[in-house]
């Protein structure tokens, strides 16, 4: 029997789903998580064959003594995974003092988590990047940002979602940020007229798809974030064959191998000069994890299947046996707690209930960048999802 270590497998809640599916397949599952083991959702503890709780799961040491005593009661480590970004670094730190050879080592990372060095491996790729430069001081902030022009955008180079990220807009926004920055280490990019689409993909052992579909982002994250706004994406019914292509060269230059991907990319609004022409691919950040929040849920209804039976298949039988069903336009919505909407849940409900498929509040944890009241629907059509998008966002 293979033992797989799950770590904070109670976060995202829904995530105990590829627990169950990973036992299903005749996996052992042992998980690792700071939450006391009666908090856990029964499901959870119904698909864990032993947890193990530690005080934080930001002590290593604690967790991995953790992983030590699974290894010694139960025999070597064949998976450890958290499917979460904020723990990959973690995760892979603990492969290599493990030798857990079924995913990423620290040496692997400098590509997959700091944006700066996935320039390369999108070249790679053959496709182009907002030029950048990693900030050291005032002077030499300016001077990039004055050569590639305003507006800029700054983040953290080894960062989470759209944290403490900013679009500057003149020099005195760049001192105000100079002056108020933390300690991270942040890149400088050129602004990118574009809005994000993304190819997301469970990828085999040979570096082939066992699933795949994609989301587009019409507003961006970084303003939901800093301005407050409600958030808005969707999946799409069909991937672009552009969006395809570019996923599968990105998968080849990075290397990717039995993963769950989500691989974001810009498409031009518009001729811009260096980068290319209206509706030009261009290469921004890759993620080796589920897309966040309630999106693998969300996968499921936009192609009638189990993306959580399809991963746990990939990592037990480097195959897929769960059946695609027919394709759909799955869109979220989450509003903003404050604003006044002209259509309230009942008036939603009552003219969306047909395709509504999830609604509630979202945790705390993630409202910044997902708002806090959400709804997701299916639909046939873009013409029915626009529709539903108008209704949302009306506003008094």
């Amino acid at each position: 029997m293979k033992n797989f270590v799950f770590i904070s497998p109670n976060f995202p809640l829904t995530y105990w789903r590829f627990c169950r599916e990973l036992r299903n397949n005749g996996m052992r599952v042992l998980g690792i998580g700071d939450s006391p083991y009666g908090d856990l959702v029964k499901e959870l503890r119904d698909s864990l064959d032993e947890y193990y709780k530690v005080s934080s799961l930001e002590n290593y040491d604690e967790v991995f003594k953790a992983v030590a005593f699974f290894t010694f009661k139960y025999g070597k480590i064949d998976w450890l995974e958290s499917n979460n970004e904020y723990w990959l670094m973690r995760d892979a730190q603990l492969r290599t003092e493990f030798n857990i050879t079924t995913g990423p080592k620290s040496d692997d990372m400098a590509k997959i988590k700091f944006k700066s060095a996935m320039k390369e491996y999108y070249a790679k790729a053959g496709l182009p990047t907002a030029r950048y430069h990693l900030v050291e001081g005032l002077d030499d902030a300016l001077e990039f940002a004055n050569y590639v022009g305003y507006p800029v955008v700054v983040k953290p180079d080894n960062g989470v979602g759209a944290n403490n990220t900013y679009k500057l807009k003149s020099d005195d926004d760049v001192r105000w940020f100079m002056e108020t920055k933390d300690n991270n280490v942040y890149i400088m990019e050129e602004f990118v007229n574009g809005y994000v689409q993304t190819y997301d993909a469970i990828i085999d052992s040979q570096g082939n798809p066992l699933f795949e579909s994609g989301n587009v982002t019409p507003l961006s994250l970084m303003d939901i974030v800093n301005e407050g706004g409600d958030s808005v994406y969707y999946l799409v019914k069909d991937l672009p064959d552009n969006i395809r292509d570019a996923g599968l060269r990105t998968v080849k230059a990075f290397g990717v191998k039995s993963r769950f991907i989500h691989l974001e990319f810009f498409i031009l609004n518009e001729d811009q000069e260096g980068l290319g022409k209206k509706g030009d691919i261009l290469g921004l950040e890759v993620n080796m994890r589920p897309a966040g929040g309630y999106t693998p849920e969300m996968y499921n209804y936009s192609q009638e299947t189990d993306v959580y039976k399809i991963w746990a298949d990939m990592v037990a039988f480097d195959c897929n046996t769960k059946p695609i069903g027919n394709h759909h336009y799955c869109a979220f919505y989450s509003r903003r707690d404050g604003r006044t909407y002209k259509m309230d849940d009942y008036e939603i409900t009552m003219k969306y209930g047909h395709c509504l498929k999830m609604t509630g509040r979202i945790p705390e944890a993630l409202s910044g960048a997902m708002a806090n009241q959400m709804y997701v629907c299916n639909f046939d059509t873009e013409e029915e999802m626009n529709e539903f998008y108008a209704d949302m966002s009306a506003t008094y």
